[in-house]
This record gives C-alpha cells, sequence and structure tokens, in this order.
C-alpha cells in the first residue's frame, strides 16, 4: 500500500443511530417542502389544486390548476327563492375570478400577489351573487348612462307555438349590439330584451359582468362559446366531472361556481341542451344550482317546472352529465 494512502475504516452505525439518521433526513425533506410550498398551502389531487389555509388550518382559497375561478372562504349569505321553493342555500363560498389561470408556483409571480391580496377582502359582488341580480324579485341595477344591466330577466318572447324562444344571448338581455375579438357582430333585438337563455345567463355573469373571454359562432376552446353544447365539448374550462353520457351522481369534487351540463332531452340524442351555475348544498342538504330555463321564464334556483336539484330523480338531476370550472 503506498505510504501516502491511508486504509479506511468503514464503520456501520447502530439500529439507533440509523433511526437517527432517517429522522434527520425526513426533517429535511419537510423544511425543504415547506419551502416550496409554503407552511400554509395544500396541494390536492382530482382535480389538481392548491388550498391557501389560515395558521388554524381553515381554508382561505381554493385554486384550481388550469382555472381562472378561485374560490374563497368568505362572509356567510343565503340565497332565496320564496316565490318556486321553501329551500335555501346559505354558503361562505365566495367565487372571484382571477386575471389568470392558476399553475403551481403563480403565488410567487407578481400578477397574483397583486390580486389575491385585493381580491380577498374586495367586497364586489362574486360570481354568485351576480348570478343572484337576475333572479325573480332582484333590484334592477343601471349604470350612469341609465342602461340596465341587472335586475329580473326572462328567458324569451313567446314563438307562433306559444312556446318561448331559446336564442337570446347576454346582449339581448342589455339591449346592446355586440362586437367579439374575432370580428364577428351580434345584433341585439328589441323583443329580446332583458332576457337570456341557459347559455346566455352563464355569458352575462362570467363574460359581460366578470370579464371571462366570449366568442361567437366557431369555438376556439380559448372563450365563452354561445351554445351549452359547445361550452361542455369545446369550451375552456377544468374538467370536474367527466360525461360519460348518463346521470352523474358523484358530487364531491364541485364547487360552488363549477359549470354543470346536462341533457334534459334525452329522447333527441346525447348532446348537451343546457348549462347552469352550481350554489353548493341547500337548506335540506341536497345539491342546488341556478340556471335560465324555459319552464321558469328566466333564472331559478327554485323548483318550479323542475327542481334545480343535481341529486335525486327529479328532471335535471337524471339529466345531469358533466362540470366544468373556468
Amino acid at each position: 500500500m503506498p505510504p501516502d494512502v491511508k486504509q479506511l475504516t468503514v464503520h456501520r452505525p447502530h439500529f439507533r443511530q440509523g433511526c437517527a439518521l432517517i429522522l434527520v433526513l425526513a426533517t429535511v425533506t419537510a423544511l425543504i417542502l415547506l419551502w416550496q410550498h409554503g407552511p400554509d398551502d395544500e396541494r390536492l389531487d382530482s382535480p389538481a389544486r392548491t388550498v391557501i389555509r389560515s395558521a388554524d388550518g381553515a381554508t382561505v382559497a381554493v385554486l384550481t390548476d388550469g382555472a381562472r375561478t378561485v374560490l374563497f372562504t368568505g362572509p356567510e349569505r343565503t340565497f332565496t327563492e320564496p316565490a318556486t321553493t321553501t329551500s335555501t342555500v346559505t354558503t361562505h363560498a365566495v367565487v372571484r375570478l382571477a386575471p389568470q389561470p392558476w399553475h403551481p408556483g403563480a403565488a410567487d409571480e407578481d400578477w397574483f400577489k397583486r390580486w389575491f391580496a385585493a381580491a380577498r377582502t374586495s367586497r364586489d359582488p362574486d360570481l354568485l351573487d351576480i348570478a343572484a341580480q337576475y333572479l325573480p324579485g332582484a333590484s334592477e341595477r343601471r349604470a350612469a348612462n341609465g342602461a340596465r344591466y341587472a335586475g329580473p330577466a326572462t328567458y324569451g318572447p313567446m314563438d307562433d307555438n306559444d312556446e318561448r324562444k331559446a336564442t337570446a344571448d347576454f346582449n339581448d338581455y342589455l339591449g346592446i349590439d355586440w362586437a367579439f375579438p374575432n370580428g364577428r357582430e351580434r345584433k341585439a333585438r328589441r323583443d329580446f330584451y332583458g332576457s337570456v337563455d341557459c347559455s346566455g345567463f352563464v355569458r352575462l355573469v362570467y363574460g359581460y359582468r366578470s370579464g371571462y373571454p366570449l366568442e361567437f359562432k366557431q369555438p376556439t376552446g380559448r372563450a365563452l362559446p354561445r351554445r351549452a353544447v359547445m361550452m361542455a365539448q369545446d369550451g375552456p374550462g377544468v374538467a370536474v366531472v367527466a360525461n360519460d353520457h348518463r346521470q352523474a351522481t358523484d358530487f364531491g369534487a364541485l364547487q360552488p361556481g363549477d359549470l354543470l351540463f346536462f341533457n334534459a332531452s334525452p329522447d333527441a340524442g346525447p348532446q348537451i341542451d343546457h348549462v347552469g351555475i352550481y350554489l353548493g348544498l341547500d337548506s335540506t342538504g341536497r345539491h342546488r344550482f341556478v340556471s335560465s330555463r324555459k319552464t321558469a321564464n328566466g333564472p331559478t334556483l327554485g323548483d318550479a317546472g323542475g327542481a334545480s336539484l343535481l341529486d335525486g330523480t327529479g328532471l335535471y338531476a337524471r339529466a345531469f352529465r358533466a362540470a366544468k370550472r373556468l
């Protein structure tokens, strides 16, 4: 053996020493994870999302990968429609639209820090408040120029067969012509003023009022298209309940603000023909939503012409097929 090379003696640790080493490694790993995610963040799956918690473990916000809607925990409030149901929805859910889709790591980006700080304490109406502004009995709201932008909406005028027409978009309700980014234009129709069909209602709440991009005619996947079937098949959003063309009965992944898709006319084929917005559990423990429909002549969370429920054996429960988070 060369004189300048010393023989190495290998010491095998005893069992207790090995346990101590494992404990040290586990502690270091935990510290690394805390450094990466923050002590108050939790990552969950199905769908992939980040839950931000306060120091006492309470949920502050839920941010879903690829989605712009953010669910905050806010003051308690109750949604009612006493003319059509005795059930109410009392919730702490506040749903706001972020300027960009969430992704892991966004918490360190300037745009998110600015938006989150403001959104968390904002007193502006959220998406659920806005949806309720078109229910029966809601107060009219007008802009400075006198134009009405909120208040009870109808579904549409009657046609020659004494049925309500199902073609009222958000700009019909507003009574204004609209030019879309793709160059398409849509004229408002005087006889549809104050009306929205199911997809028009969603576009009014999410698009015109909240700033989500809208498009007309051919869907691109980057903006809310005109029809419910387009929203379900080609529109943006994160799939929360996949469409397997039969009644969906797993509601565990739903959160308030999600878009719900229905096939209310299965005899006409498997195509989606109705869209609504999930509100949450009602006073009877049932899953309730709000949508605009013919039988109620406009937006409703009530039970006229079919209960606004996802669970059970009612019309819309049987018709429920899929859900997305914008």
